[in-house]
């Protein structure tokens, strides 16, 4: 009969949880810090440059400023002077379409910055719930496996590999609940986060458009 080694099965399976684990907290308390300091940048920018004289002060904020809003800012004024230089393609075709697409490419760079790390987190959310049954199931077949060679059910025969067993499931579980919330509310922040950088765009490239239109 084969016999089912559950020190190094379930050992590796808890190690591989506890990795879980610790890279969930990190990114948790990376992605959380991250968030934070971006409300607190685009908060700042936000107030500084609507209450600019003119584009050119406006501009001149853009450029000391940083945040996510700052870099879609300073993005619309670059396409502004390539489109004022018309040297190249970029700058050419309507000026609104071409800003429209330029902001745009901006918004989904500034997307990709914010959902890095949410697949991680998905990742782990629904596999280590897995790993945990794997360390389970293999810690039964090893009690089941001690039984069968002892000739005995006794407590002292079944209560290590059981306990094991039951060890890894709770880790799963406990690896893949703050990894799934971290996940679902990461989303939900990175949607508000997209959906303010569109509402900045649509008003810069209106008040652009409008600036431009004046000097012609």
């Amino acid at each position: 009969m084969i016999h089912y080694s559950a020190s190094t099965a379930v050992n590796l399976a808890l190690t591989l949880l506890v990795l879980f684990s610790l890279i969930t907290w990190t990114l948790i308390f990376a992605k959380g810090w991250l968030q934070w300091r971006i409300r607190q940048e685009n908060t700042a920018f936000t107030q500084r440059f609507w209450q600019a004289a003119d584009l050119p002060a406006a501009e001149q904020i853009a450029g000391q400023a940083g945040g996510a809003l700052a870099r879609l800012a300073k993005q619309g004024f670059d396409t502004l002077r390539q489109m004022g230089e018309r040297k190249t393609l970029a700058g050419a075709g309507d000026r609104q379409v071409v800003m429209e697409r330029s902001l745009s490419q901006q918004v989904r760079k500034e997307q990709h910055k914010l959902e890095s790390g949410l697949m991680l987190l998905a990742s782990i959310g629904s596999t280590a719930p897995f790993v945990g049954l794997f360390g389970t199931v293999w810690g039964i077949m090893n009690a089941m496996d001690n039984i069968a060679r002892s000739g005995s059910s006794g407590l002292e025969v079944v209560a290590g590999p059981v306990g094991e067993a039951l060890l890894a499931t709770a880790i799963g579980i406990a690896a893949a609940i703050p990894a799934v919330l971290a996940y679902n509310y990461g989303v939900r922040v990175t949607r508000l986060s997209v959906a303010e950088m569109e509402r900045f765009a649509h008003d810069f490239m209106n008040l652009a458009c409008r600036a431009e239109d004046k000097r012609d």
